[in-house]
């Protein structure tokens, strides 16, 4: 395993969403009431970019064909079409002042 750098503490604030790219992985990271949220950055039903997508209540839809997952474990809340997995998430790693994630090399 291997620790990848995302983002300096002091950045951080409400409303913060950014994306990462790592070798392959794309992540997105988001903060919500002071929480922190780190998933894959597309919606695994048809790859739409979850940058712009709402986020609200726990909760994370996709704006293409507003499937729901929730930000705390990914798992699929809400569907409109063909079933879909769940959305991965990552757990956040903190190392002094910014925070990243653990990765397989």
């Amino acid at each position: 395993m291997r620790f990848y750098p995302l983002e300096k503490l002091i950045n951080l604030h409400d409303n913060y969403v950014r994306q990462f790219k790592i070798d392959n992985l794309q992540l997105l990271l988001i903060q919500r009431l002071g929480e922190l949220f780190l998933m894959e950055a597309h919606c695994p039903h048809r790859g739409h970019p979850l940058a712009a997508a709402s986020v609200e209540a726990g909760s994370i839809q996709c704006s293409l064909h507003q499937y729901k997952f929730s930000l705390a474990d990914g798992r699929l809340l809400h569907g409109t079409e063909e079933p879909c997995r769940a959305l991965r998430t990552f757990d956040i790693v903190y190392a002094g002042n910014e925070i990243g994630v653990m990765l397989d090399e």
